[in-house]
């Protein structure tokens, strides 16, 4: 049986969990804007994609924060 990791590295994989799910869901009334375009998308397009191309980090960084990796 593994043991229970520290208390700390438990808090920092759910908030690294918890970021891509946020900027996804509750910052998008925030970034909801047309204007500026980034590489001829709007600002909320390239938002979502930014983000849906950055999760496979977070959660690349959550595997490499347990132990038996």
């Amino acid at each position: 049986m593994r043991p229970t990791p520290p208390s700390s590295v438990l808090g920092l994989r759910v908030l690294l969990a918890a970021v891509p799910i946020a900027a996804l869901t509750v910052a998008v009334p925030f970034v909801n804007r047309i204007e500026p375009r980034i590489l001829g998308l709007p600002f909320i397009l390239a938002w979502s994609i930014a983000w849906v191309m950055l999760t496979p980090a977070f959660i690349w960084s959550i595997g490499r924060l347990d132990r038996h990796w």
